[in-house]
């Protein structure tokens, strides 16, 4: 393997775990700080493909798409919050795994129902369109590199807003006891709309940018939202800067593994069970990773003990 496809690799390994680390913010956000388990995530984030699609299809502006995909999704997850999440606090986390899983179900046809069952597509914007040649002639597709400095944008965004604004004061709070922020007089109710709608922005953000260089469909957020589960769980709960962190070893890990495994099994076997076998095991590298991360740190790489 020659060192610009590796680097390519690697760079492809980066993008795709920022995007996985989009999905995981918001969902660490409201597991950590709500204690709620939202398997209706994933539908955020294909409300927020389907929404920049649509507008882009409309308008012709990828700007457009992305502003409408933001407002979309996180007017879909305060709608959520309000009438179905509100009452699902107090219950068991059973009750909270059917509720979510049946508003997969709701969204799913829904999405179906106004925009058919056919894929749409969202094109790249011709100014981000082509590739950018970086250091030592590797040339990367320029969308990509965007997507990396969106992402790492936003996670500096948030990290300042947990650690340095009053909002992410409450909301730390709000983790660690929110009987008492609600004594001192914080509207803890309307603090955990806000916290589901950012986390559901944040979804639909994601699945507008990834929308681009895939197509959208019903039912594209539920194999996300299973890895951005792992990444939460790798990262520690509640974490940002877990989450972060897991989102870029499960992105590498998944990405090189599929590359490296079958070339090393075509030392042991033949070409074409090696690929067969690689792929196989690629696919389990990541759940092997969190295994081995959770006997090492129960809690995740940031997580802390209760």
């Amino acid at each position: 393997m020659t060192f610009v496809l590796l680097a390519e690799q690697i760079l492809n390994g980066v993008q795709f775990g920022i995007m996985l680390f989009l999905m995981a913010a918001g969902l660490t956000l409201i597991f950590g700080v709500m204690g709620l388990i939202n398997l209706a995530h994933g539908s955020l984030y294909m409300i927020g493909a389907f929404a920049a699609a649509a507008v882009a299809g409309m308008t012709g502006s990828f700007i457009m798409a992305l502003l409408a995909a933001l407002i979309a999704s996180a007017a879909a997850g305060a709608l959520v919050e309000l009438l179905v999440i509100r009452r699902l606090y107090n219950k068991d986390h059973l009750d909270q795994v059917l509720a979510t899983f049946a508003l997969i179900l709701i969204f799913s046809e829904g999405t179906r129902w106004v925009f058919g069952s056919f894929p749409l597509f969202l094109d790249i914007p011709a100014s981000l369109s082509g590739p950018m040649t970086l250091p030592g002639g590797i040339q990367y597709p320029l969308y990509r590199l965007v997507l990396i400095g969106a992402g790492l944008s936003v996670a500096l965004g948030l990290g300042l807003m947990i650690t340095k604004t009053r909002i992410g004061i409450q909301i730390r709070a709000g983790k660690n006891d929110r009987e008492m922020i609600a004594a001192l007089g914080i509207n803890i109710s309307g603090l955990y709309t806000l916290i589901f709608s950012l986390g559901a922005a944040l979804a639909g953000l994601a699945g507008a940018l990834v929308g681009a260089i895939q197509s959208v469909q019903v039912g594209m957020g539920e194999p996300v939202l299973i890895l951005a589960f792992v990444v939460i769980v790798i990262g520690g709960i509640g974490s940002i800067k877990g989450a972060l962190i897991g989102a870029l070893l499960v992105g590498l890990t998944d990405t090189l593994g599929g590359i490296f495994l079958p070339e090393l099994l075509k030392f042991v076997t033949d070409p074409s069970t090696a690929t067969s076998i690689g792929s196989s095991l690629s696919s389990m590298a990541i759940y092997i990773l969190m295994g081995a991360i959770l006997i090492w740190r129960p809690t995740g790489l940031f997580g802390t003990k209760l």
